[in-house]
């Protein structure tokens, strides 16, 4: 068989179920691993059970013996499994996709140590839209500048662990990068009985969880008797799958780094 081959952590998840069937669909990329967590009653299955298609590829929790014949990884995990699944790669010298979020300052810098062995697409939303958006608020915050009141707005399924979404953290850190501002010390996570007035120079975070929402993201800034919306609906996680496998693909041949989906797409 010829193509990249693919492995998948989190193969049973929502998102892995994705990747596996955007991997099957593509013509240059197949499908040579598949990994759960130990004791996942996936474990054994094949890997495109869930999608009805046979892939011959048995889920399995081994990742050091699978990631043979891979020359990339795909994750959409947890910070933990992440890490651990970093070490592999970088002993097996396998290329990864990272659209895990919910890191702490230490997994980042982990990662930012490891893409120097490794080819690394590190990025919170793998989605070609949503980094359109990203340019987009760079625009309209270099444009708008401090006479906007700035709020970030994202909405998940019930499911999601960490708050506020790796992709609201990544526009705010867009955004106040063009202001000159540091995210660490403007943003607001949350508000509650008698605030007093707004800071101006804040940026605020407003999270919803509920039902299957797959991701909602919007960018208000409010002026003086005008306010406008930066606004990305994601309807599939097929979306983030697509983008994930345009970020495999980008990594052929490339050379250790810590790259993101702006380097993917070309809109550094």
């Amino acid at each position: 068989m010829s193509g990249t081959g693919i492995a998948v952590a989190g193969a049973a998840g929502r998102m892995g179920r994705c990747l596996i069937e955007a991997i099957l669909a593509s013509s240059d990329l197949r499908l040579v691993a598949a990994f759960e967590r130990p004791g996942h009653p996936a474990l054994g299955r094949d890997a495109g059970a869930a999608t009805g298609a046979a892939t011959g590829v048995a889920m399995r929790a081994d990742i050091e013996a699978g990631l043979a014949g891979a020359g990339c990884l795909i994750e959409f995990t947890r910070p933990e499994g992440t890490l651990a699944h970093l070490e592999a790669c970088r002993r097996a010298g396998v290329a990864m996709v990272i659209g895990t979020t919910g890191f702490d300052g230490n997994g980042r810098r982990a990662i930012e140590e490891a893409a120097r062995e490794l080819p690394i697409v590190f990025a919170p939303n793998m989605s070609v839209g949503v980094n359109v958006l990203l340019q987009l608020a760079r625009l309209a915050a270099r444009v708008l500048g401090d006479g906007y009141d700035i709020e970030i707005i994202e909405a998940h399924h019930r499911h999601k662990v960490d708050a506020p979404s790796g992709t609201a953290l990544r526009i705010g850190e867009v955004v106040a990068d063009e202001l000159g501002r540091d995210l660490a010390e403007c943003a607001v996570y949350g508000r509650e009985g008698v605030t007093g007035e707004r800071d101006a120079r804040t940026i605020g975070f407003a999270t919803v969880r509920g039902g299957d929402i797959v991701g909602d993201h919007t960018l208000l800034f409010a002026g003086t008797g005008e306010r406008i919306e930066l606004c990305h609906r994601a309807s599939s996680r097929m979306t983030f799958a697509v983008g994930a496998l345009r970020a495999a693909r980008f990594l052929r041949g490339r050379e250790p780094g810590l790259f993101d989906m702006q380097d993917v797409l070309g809109l550094r």
